[in-house]
């Protein structure tokens, strides 16, 4: 029997609908957002996470805050409509997709000004549903360009969550995973638990248990005895932003990861979508981190392991330098250094296909 696909994000009735992802692996609950500050808080508050989703979500965001607009005239739509993106612009910082998406809702919104109220609600909304189909369309190419330099490992591991939780179709990272499975049914996958959010226990162990691949969840301190035991072949992880030079941002602890592949000679790959690369940004050392609430350390899921008063320092990201990096995978193939180099050519012909 077929697997049901997982998606977490649903346009239904002029309303965002959205996995409750606070909740998994033991609660399948969704979450109503009428309004676009629910929409906002629900971004900022992890609801929904992924880099792909959150821009998605946005986007969404945008269309809601249109369609539910009173405004009869042009000019007062068009306040309230960049009121509602200058607001989701404040979400979170540091992944790009978001910024992305909000930029490609404002360029809409601005080619489509002499249009009467009505034809803009529906064109912005069209614009967000076109942004949710696409990135369905991109993991399925990431899965199939990822798949191929997975082609000979036996044991894969991965970090954070970067499946269909994270974005609009079967994932980046773990569609590159999922994809090798159907070829190799004895691909088994070794997930990082990622701390201290957990998206590897509660999101990534729950995604290929669905997918029914064989894995073990293990915490994040026990990957580099596994590369010394030569029990990891590929490392494979998302991106949150992609700079020029190939430094990239990833959850906390992916640097670790890399460092310790480079150590064991294990290939270390990053799959994204051409919208999180970030040309404007030299080198990693000018992306923005976000810092996180401490009480995720000092209280995950809730239950304390730690003082409150303690001081906690809590960055959601890290930074891995292009030069740790064996290949980085996009819908337009694989790029490898320098990545200077491919990394604008991957985007020049994303933007030409897009034409």
């Amino acid at each position: 029997m077929a697997v049901k696909k997982l998606r977490p994000i649903r346009w239904v009735k002029r309303t965002v609908y959205l996995l409750e992802q606070r909740a998994l692996p033991f609660h399948e609950k969704w979450v109503k957002c009428d309004t676009v500050e629910k929409v906002a808080k629900a971004i900022e508050e992890m609801t929904v996470r992924g880099a792909p989703a959150i821009g998605i979500t946005a986007a969404y965001g945008v269309a809601l805050g249109a369609v539910r607009s009173k405004a009869k005239s042009v000019s007062v739509f068009e306040k309230e409509v960049k009121k509602t993106i200058a607001r989701l612009r404040l979400t979170r910082p540091t992944a790009v997709n978001l910024f992305w998406a909000l930029d490609r809702m404002a360029e809409c919104l601005e080619a489509i000004s002499m249009l009467p109220v009505d034809a803009q609600k529906r064109a912005l909304e069209k614009e967000a549903r076109d942004i949710h189909t696409e990135d369905e369309v991109l993991c399925d190419r990431l899965g199939e360009h990822g798949a191929k330099l997975l082609a000979k490992a036996k044991n894969v591991l991965t970090h954070c969550n970067t499946g269909a939780l994270a974005t609009g179709g079967d994932g980046t990272a773990l569609a590159a995973i999922t994809h090798a499975a159907r070829k190799n049914k004895k691909l088994h996958v070794w997930v990082d638990e990622t701390r201290p959010y957990l998206q590897g226990a509660r999101l990534t162990a729950y995604e290929v248990d669905h997918a029914g691949i064989d894995f073990h969840l293990i915490t994040d301190n026990m990957a580099a005895s596994l590369m010394r035991q030569k029990k990891v072949d590929a490392i494979i992880v998302g991106a949150d932003r992609i700079v020029a030079n190939g430094d990239t941002a990833n959850k906390i602890g992916t640097y670790a990861l890399a460092v310790m592949a480079k150590a064991h000679g294990i290939p270390f790959y990053v799959s994204a979508p051409t919208t999180t690369l970030d040309l404007t940004k030299k080198n990693g050392d000018e992306i923005e981190i976000e810092q996180r609430n401490s009480k995720e350390v000092t209280h995950p899921q809730g239950i304390a392991i730690a003082k409150e008063s303690y001081p906690v320092y809590n960055p959601a990201f890290d930074v891995t330098p292009g030069n740790l990096i064996t290949a980085i995978v996009l819908e337009t193939g694989i790029c490898r250094t320098p990545y200077q180099k491919s990394l604008r050519t991957a985007l020049s012909a994303a933007r030409n296909e897009s034409k």
